[in-house]
């Protein structure tokens, strides 16, 4: 393990995911990249993987309440979808960074799935079914973790469903 390595996995939001998926029995580790992850597109051509498989974790106010939305990489979350599936109501609105990172504990580009400071609702795009292993951010922009779709569902008490729309391009 190289220096950079070791100083990614001993970052304290990528020791929280860790400690989140053995939490819940999840046999994933966070994997330490060499090139960024902030992106979906840059996380795809770190792991040598489609764009489809890396899972883009967006938070949005419904009602003012934080939820999180997991989308495929290739896709883009419809957030007028998101109050029906997850039972609420009001208006819906993209999260700022400073209310990403309150609700989540992760800064923008390296928000993962889990280890949030309390359980958000949490939409995943059934699309993200398509594909047999997932690569999911683990607290920071270097840094990812596999898993698969199922496995996301029972992670962070998701519910599937209909969220999102090719991403154009």
């Amino acid at each position: 393990m190289t220096a950079s390595t070791a100083k990614i996995l001993a970052h304290p939001g990528v020791r929280r995911v860790a400690a989140a998926l053995d939490a819940a029995g999840s046999t994933a580790r966070p994997v330490a990249l060499e090139a960024t992850a902030r992106t979906a597109e840059d996380a795809a051509r770190a792991l040598g993987v489609e764009v489809g498989q890396i899972v883009k974790s967006l938070v949005f106010l419904v009602g003012g309440r934080p939820v999180l939305a997991l989308v495929a990489g290739d896709r883009r979350c419809r957030p007028e979808s998101l109050p029906q599936l997850l039972g609420l109501e009001g208006p819906v609105a993209r999260a700022d960074a400073e209310t990403v990172r309150e609700a989540t504990g992760f800064a923008i580009g390296g928000v993962a799935p889990v280890g949030h400071p309390a359980p958000l609702p949490c939409a995943v795009d059934s699309s993200l079914a398509r594909f047999d292993r997932l690569w999911a951010a683990a607290g920071h922009p270097h840094a990812v973790f596999p898993t698969s779709f199922p496995e996301l569902l029972r992670l962070t008490r998701g519910i599937a469903g209909e969220i999102a729309e090719v991403a154009p391009g």
